[in-house]
Formats: structure tokens, sequence, C-alpha cells
């Protein structure tokens, strides 16, 4: 695939992950944000929001796109930087339009159709810039490091992610100020613009010192295919439902993915609208609970390590348990309004998600037959984007269809938790059905699919950007 001599240096393994710690930024600055800005802010419906929200991860089709090319050509004599400048191009220029729109909106408080347009199409440069970036940056991660580098290079790339999330939440909660003279909102018109601007410029910087100089320029432009290529999705799709383990692992998967994340964008209006938190307290919550999750992931990496008894499977039971815990706690703090849960729960919500997270990357290379690892972790893929963003869709409309019905704030976003927690209570019991002792020796040689563990977690780490 790629000519690389020395691999990845430490040094050049952290450079390159700036590039993670611009995207978790940038995922505050959305999800964080601008949906509480425009959901309980500016009072518009958290279904159109988290419709337009959700729509990179339908677009991720289009990133395998991208990837298959860089594989097979150069573009301007590269082959996956000109994908990922391109992208996150797209990205930094539509981050600076959705900013001025928002600023519109807020300015004159009046919504029109042009608004809405603006927006749409600001969120769509957004989600294509990311769906053709994000996995050509983890193909540019695999050609740079060696076989046995990767595991390191993933890891501090997914980490660097998690960050991103921590630094994005304290820095645009500080960043966003109580502004006096701001009529009812706590900031102005010209704070928000302000913010858009500076979290693009801040983007920018990092993405493109991240990457500068780590492809080289080349004079020619095709490649040799890669031998054995992928099957249909039809055709995966029959092997897993026919195996019993498989199959139970896609329900898992697909179960955790969608409920675990039907709170991502209702997380922070919740807080507003049932206990009146201000905008600078909300957008720190990816702060309390994305720095447990890296707590928690460096904790259950070094357990992994050491006690034997803590498998990929027993890991994912744990973490999965954690976030149906969190709902629980987010439920009853919504129905009895009890503002003390608030804390613990975005702890626990931390906690779960670095647990479960490592253990579902686990089981996602463990159920990656070996010769057929490529198409299988495409598929896993797949599963995992499609499965957040129909979550993160339906925990705003969940919320305005309880909302209508029960017209009271904390009923709905207590219902929208509790629905959360019977599904992760449902993928609890999927996960306790896999065998994964048994699918190994039925599928695998004497060497398993470990050393497609490295591959797995730059797979999932994109997903979950």
């Amino acid at each position: 695939m790629s000519q690389k001599t020395k691999g990845l240096s430490l040094g050049r393994n952290f450079k390159i992950s700036l590039f993670h710690l611009g995207s978790g930024m940038a995922d505050v600055l959305s999800t964080g944000v601008w949906n509480r800005i425009m959901i309980s802010d500016l009072g518009f419906e958290a279904g159109p929001v988290g419709l337009l929200l959700s729509l990179r991860y339908f677009l991720t089709p289009l990133g395998i796109w991208a990837g298959r090319i860089s594989d097979r050509r150069t573009i301007l004599g590269f082959r996956r930087l000109f994908w990922i400048w391109l992208g996150r191009l797209l990205m930094v220029l539509s981050t600076v339009g959705l900013g001025f729109v928002t600023a519109r909106l807020v300015e004159t408080g009046e919504s029109i159709a042009t608004s809405w347009l603006m927006i749409g199409a600001a969120l769509i440069a957004f989600s294509l810039g990311n769906a053709i970036s994000g996995s050509t940056f983890l193909a540019l991660i695999y050609d740079r490091s060696t076989e046995e580098q990767r595991g390191r290079a993933v890891g501090i790339v997914w980490t660097m992610l998690l960050v991103g999330f921590t630094v994005g939440g304290i820095f645009f909660g500080v960043a966003l100020p109580s502004t006096e003279g701001a009529t009812e909102l706590s900031f102005t018109a010209a704070d928000l613009l302000r913010l858009f601007l500076i979290g693009a410029g801040i983007f920018a910087v990092l993405w493109f010192v991240s990457l500068f100089g780590e492809e080289r320029r080349r004079t020619y432009t095709e490649f040799d295919a890669a031998p054995g290529e992928s099957q249909s999705i039809r055709e995966d799709l029959k092997l897993v439902w026919q195996d019993r383990s498989m199959r139970f692992f896609l329900i898992y998967l697909v179960g955790s993915m969608f409920f675990a994340f039907s709170q991502d964008i209702i997380l922070e209006p919740f807080a507003a609208d049932v206990f009146e938190m201000p905008a600078q307290v909300t957008n720190r919550f990816a702060a309390y609970w994305g720095g447990t999750a890296i707590l928690g992931s460096l904790l259950f990496l070094w357990l992994s390590r050491r006690v034997r008894w803590f498998d990929t499977k027993r890991m994912s039971v744990i973490g999965t348990f954690i976030l149906f815990v969190t709902f629980i706690l987010l439920a009853i703090s919504g129905m009895a309004q009890i503002r003390q849960m608030v804390t613990p729960a975005l702890i626990t919500l931390g906690l779960g998600l670095g647990m479960w997270n490592i253990g579902t990357l686990g089981l996602m290379m463990d159920f990656s037959p070996t010769g057929g690892a490529g198409t299988f972790l495409g598929f896993w893929t797949m599963c995992v984007t499609l499965a957040r963003g129909a979550g993160v869709g339906s925990g705003g409309w969940s919320r305005d269809l309880w909302l209508r019905i029960t017209q009271e704030p904390h009923l709905a976003y207590g219902l929208v938790f509790a629905i959360g927690a019977v599904g992760l209570a449902f993928s609890l019991w999927a996960v306790s059905q896999i065998d994964v002792a048994g699918f190994k020796s039925a599928h695998n040689g004497a060497e398993d699919a470990l050393s497609e563990s490295e591959e797995t977690a730059a797979i999932l780490a994109g997903a979950m950007e």
C-alpha cells in the first residue's frame, strides 16, 4: 500500500493526533452548543435539528467511496491528503456559514425558509466533509505506521478525540459569556458569531498542522487493488444472520449504539428546559463525561492487560450496564425534577462510554473472521455509523412526541431516557447470548483475528467521531 521506512514516531503520532483534537471540538460545537441554542434558546423543535445533525452518519457510504478511490490513485500527487483537506475545508467553511445564519436568527428572531435552507446547506457540507475525510484519515494512519505501531497509533488518536470533547466543552463554555444587554438570551448575536469564527479558526489550524508533511507527493496515479475485495452487503448480511453468535452481536451492536446515543442532542436542552441551567453550564457537559471517558478508557485498558477475567465480552456487559444505570438516573432526574442527579449521571455516562467502547471494539475484532476481516469490519462500521445516526435523530423526535402528549418538559425528557434504559437492557440481554470462543474456534484458524485489532480500533474511532 504505502512506502514507509521508519513508520510513525511517538512525536509524529501526537502531532497527527491533533487532527482528532479538532474533530472532538467540532463535534461539541455542533451537537453540544448549536443544538442547545436552536432547541432551548430559540425554541425550535428537537426533531428537525436532530435530523440535520444526524446527516453525517447517513453519508458514510461516501466515505467508503473516497477511501476506495484513494486506495487506487492519486489526485494532485496525493492519495489521502487531497480527500482529507477537501473534507476539512468543507467543515471549516460550513462552520463559518452556520455561525452567520444562527447569529442572524438570534438577532432577528425570525425563522424563514431561507435561513433553514442555509442551515441545511451548511450542515450537508459539514456532513459531506466529515464523511470523505474520516475514512481517508484513518487510511493515512494505517499507511504511516508499521504493523507494530498501529495499536499505539490508533490508541493515541482515539484518546485525543476524547480530549477534544473535554477541551471543547470547557473552551466553548467559557467563550460564550453571559452578556449584559442581551434581552432574553444570556448572549448576543455578536457573541455567538464570534464563537463560531474562533472555533472555525482553531479547527483549521489543528487540522492543517496535524497533517502537514505527513504524506509525500507521488508522481504515479495507479495502485494495485488489494486482493480479495469485500463481498456485497447482501452476502455479508446473510453470513451474519446465519451464525447465532454473530447474529446476536449485530443486535447488540446496533441496539447499544442506537440507544446510547439517543441522548446526544437532548442532554443539554434537558438541563436547560427542566432545570433552567444556563448555556455556560450545559456547554461544559461534554467536559464532564469526556474527561471521565478518558479516565475510564485508560483504567480498563490497564485492567484488561493485567486481569484475564476482563475479556471483551465482560467489558461490553459492564460498560452497557453502566450506561443503563446512567439512563435510569437521567430518567429519575427528569421525572422527579432532581437537579442533583445530573452530575452523577454525566460521570457514569463517561465511565460507561469508555468501557463500552473498549469492549465493543474488542468484539468487533473477535467477530471479524481471519481471511474476511476487511469485509466484516466494513460491515460493522456501517452498522455502527447508521445506528448512531438513527439514535441521534430518534432522541429529538421522541422528545417532541412526548412533549406534545404530556405538555410537560420534565416528563417528555424523562420518558426518552426511560426508553433508552429499556433499549440498553435489551442490548445487555443480546450480548449475553454470544459465544466468542465458540465463534473463533469455528471460523478462525490457530491464529485468530488478533492481527486485525489495530485496524478495528481505527475503524471504531472513526465511527465515533
